[in-house]
């Protein structure tokens, strides 16, 4: 197996996983707290996230990583902006993943992995695959059956991004508006024909 590309600095990303061997990695209601409490500490500092589903035997994340003087700075004064610089960013997401396993290890009385290795990135570097994302992200619990409609999913970022509160599960992190996404992602995403495409991209997903 080929070693995965490494995640960079100032990229947006979908990142996902899912359990070994399609095992649940959600066990009960209080397991997607827990993720989204450890992904706060692990992940949130370098990154900024538009769009989660958290389902049973897999996860969706749409996030962009900062870059080091972004990272530096919303972190500044924080004791542990030196292990945040000094962490490569793929290593935050492994930290966030371990951390998580033991959790459902220490609950459930189970040994061995959880996520299958390594877990999955994709950088979002065209237009269609970023409106595509969205879409997708949010209707997965549908696709696989878990909901009829997937806006009766409660472990996604599809109503804290529909009523435009700066909340999510829990309210554990902030999340990037949808109308300010597009205008943050590598400039290479614009189109001069398109112009700022986040109200549309609101008023066509929703």
């Amino acid at each position: 197996m080929t070693s995965p590309t490494a995640i960079e600095y100032g990229i947006p990303y979908h990142i996902f996983t899912r359990g070994t061997n399609r095992e649940n990695i959600f066990k009960e209601e209080g397991n997607y707290y827990r993720f989204m409490s450890l992904f706060a500490h692990h992940v949130a500092p370098i990154a900024e996230t538009y769009a989660y589903c958290l389902l049973r035997n897999h996860l969706h994340l749409f996030l962009r990583i900062r870059n080091k003087s972004e990272i530096a700075k919303i972190n500044e004064g924080d004791k542990a902006v030196k292990f945040l610089l000094q962490t490569s960013p793929g290593q935050h997401f492994s930290n966030l993943f371990n951390a998580y396993a033991k959790t459902i290890n220490n609950a459930f009385h189970r040994t061995g992995s959880l996520f299958q290795h390594p877990f999955g990135r994709i950088p979002v570097t065209n237009q269609k695959y970023y409106f595509c994302l969205l879409r997708y992200i949010h209707q997965n619990p549908q696709h696989h059956g878990l909901v009829k409609d997937f806006r009766e999913w409660p472990f996604s970022s599809f109503h804290s991004l529909h009523s435009r509160e700066n909340q999510n599960l829990s309210g554990f992190i902030s999340l990037t508006k949808i109308d300010l996404v597009f205008n943050q992602l590598e400039p290479r995403l614009k189109s001069p024909e398109l112009g700022l495409l986040g109200p549309l991209i609101i008023s066509d997903y929703f």
